[in-house]
């Protein structure tokens, strides 16, 4: 471990400069991932299963059909997929994870569902034009993208889905942003999240108040090597959302802010916008 390496990372850096190292990919840390994603009782990497079947429930509240052809974007372990899938609803679940993606594969062979996974970047799909009656992108991922691959995704999403088709998707709105950053930490462990093997974590936040961008940076180092990890979170204002949309081949363009419960923290309930678009 060098000193002169986490003196230099720890600076706050230029924006959307990347970090060293990738975690969706790392084997040790796909694993953590997919136990905390499957504890039904914490919002971390998923939502709790109480909120899960409440959003899942409130979605078919709001999109008529019957057998509708879904794709679910950074669908992890199939939590949405199977349930919807048990709706009778076609669905395809996409995931940059090929853990998660592993194990949704397996859970959708238990419980015979015909779901099709597809363990890629859902940056890199190249999708059949108007395939899909209903995309989502749900637990706010669009806000964890660059501004050009927000262009990108849409670009995708409005030529996949059908005329009259919807989009669905959720972000951390722009309330409070300073109460937002996460204080300084560092943590020591023989083995634990980020290594199974001896480690120093240091973990940090920036904000960039003037873009509505926070990075959560944490730099983990071990006898070997010091990594960097870096996730730049966009907030938004429905005037922000309505920019950026208007500009594709959408319509009504509707906000919701009451479609979580309130679990009095600053990612849950009023905090979190669900967008809802129909493609012309």
């Amino acid at each position: 471990m060098k000193v002169q390496e986490l003196l230099k990372y720890a600076s706050k850096p230029t924006l959307y400069e990347k970090g060293t190292a990738v975690m969706w990919t790392d084997e040790h840390i796909s694993k953590q991932l997919l136990e905390i994603h499957l504890n039904p009782d914490i919002d971390l990497a998923s939502r709790k299963k109480s909120t899960i079947e409440k959003t899942i429930d409130w979605i078919f509240s709001t999109v008529n059909g019957e057998k509708l052809k879904i794709l679910d974007l950074g669908c992890g372990p199939g939590l949405y997929t199977q349930k919807i899938a048990q709706k009778g609803h076609k669905v395809t679940g996409v995931d940059f994870s090929e853990n998660t993606i592993n194990y949704a594969k397996e859970q959708a062979k238990i419980s015979n569902r015909d779901i099709k996974y597809i363990n890629k970047n859902y940056l890199d799909l190249e999708l059949p034009e108007d395939e899909f009656d209903l995309v989502l992108m749900i637990y706010t991922d669009f806000g964890v993208l660059l501004p050009e691959e927000r262009i990108q995704l849409l670009r995708t999403i409005e030529k996949a889905l059908k005329p009259g088709g919807t989009f669905i998707f959720d972000v951390l709105n722009d309330r409070d942003l300073d109460k937002k950053i996460s204080p300084k930490n560092w943590e020591v462990a023989e083995q634990g999240f980020w290594r199974k093997t001896q480690y120093l974590a240091l973990s940090d936040s920036f904000l960039y108040k003037n873009r509505k961008v926070i990075l959560n940076q944490h730099i983990v180092a071990d006898e070997n090597k010091t990594e960097v990890y870096r996730f730049w979170t966009h907030y938004f204002s429905h005037d922000d959302l309505m920019q950026l949309l208007e500009s594709f081949d959408f319509t009504n363009i509707r906000f919701y802010e009451d479609v979580l419960p309130a679990d009095n923290n600053l990612w849950s309930g009023e905090n979190v916008t669900f967008c809802k678009v129909v493609k012309l």
